[in-house]
């Protein structure tokens, strides 16, 4: 599985979305930087550095992230983060591996793999904007799924961060992984007792996409985790309101010292 790495200190293993790749996290860099954290970004089975294989699931994704972090890691303790379909991935991560995770973070995570289950707000947008429609040229109708503040920063960061993950990724494979694309049990389910490392749970007021209700359906299981839904805000959050994203994970990431104190040493 590739990785791209950066930083040191204590391992911060990210996880991406679904058809991207590493890269659409790129922009979370410098809330990183000079925090103690070598962050370990992976591309996952079917994205652009990492053969699908015949991983044909879900599970087999979630499974193989497992292996991979063992291999790397070994039993070094290290905390995980995830956006979207990653999110998914790391809750699985997080609870199988709980003994050496510090914690753990979800951005616009998928809680209901199902989206005919997921409890959604109306497709809403709140600003959009002419000036990016020559910039994005034919990537416009792509970016248009999701945004819901058009911007020219926005469109950009699409351009630079998310669209090369786009045309990078099997298209095969990940029609394989979507038609089998719940895990064989929610993390909070098959592990049912709570989850008491500092966590963090971004949601998005405007996220058609994977909503976020369904997220703060599992707050009782998470009694250290800050929920926020931000308004002006759908599945580009990353973009859309970096400003806050970054200062949430900020913050987790100062939550998090004592147990890196009490756990492991940084470099």
């Amino acid at each position: 599985m590739f990785a791209y790495e950066t930083g040191s200190g204590t391992p911060l293993v990210l996880l991406h979305g679904f058809g991207l790749d590493h890269r659409s996290l790129l922009p979370l860099e410098p809330t990183f930087t000079g925090s103690g954290w070598r962050r370990v970004y992976l591309d996952l089975p079917g994205a652009t550095g990492t053969p699908a294989g015949d991983v044909t699931s879900s599970q087999q994704v979630a499974d193989a992230v497992v292996d991979e972090i063992r291999a790397r890691l070994g039993d070094e303790p290290f905390a995980v983060l995830g956006c979207s379909f990653g999110a998914m991935i790391a809750r699985h991560v997080a609870h199988e591996l709980r003994p050496q995770v510090l914690g753990l973070a979800t951005l616009v995570g998928v809680f209901v793999a199902r989206r005919s289950e997921r409890t959604l707000p109306p497709r809403t947008v709140l600003r959009t904007d002419p000036e990016i429609e020559p910039l994005l040229g034919a990537s416009i109708g792509l970016y248009r799924e999701d945004a819901v503040v058009e911007s020219t920063d926005d469109a950009e960061t699409f351009l630079k961060y998310l669209l090369p993950g786009i045309d990078g990724a099997d298209q095969e494979a990940l029609a394989r992984i979507a038609h089998d694309y719940t895990l064989d049990r929610e993390p909070e389910d098959a592990h049912p007792e709570p989850f008491t490392q500092p966590a963090l749970h971004v949601t998005g007021r405007q996220d058609d996409v994977v909503g976020y209700a369904d997220a703060w359906r599992r707050v009782e299981h998470y009694p250290r985790a800050s929920f926020a839904t931000l308004d002006a805000a759908g599945h580009n959050l990353v973009s859309e309101q970096g400003g806050l994203c970054s200062a949430l994970i900020a913050d987790w990431l100062r939550r998090m010292r004592g147990h890196v104190s009490s756990s492991c040493r940084t470099t």
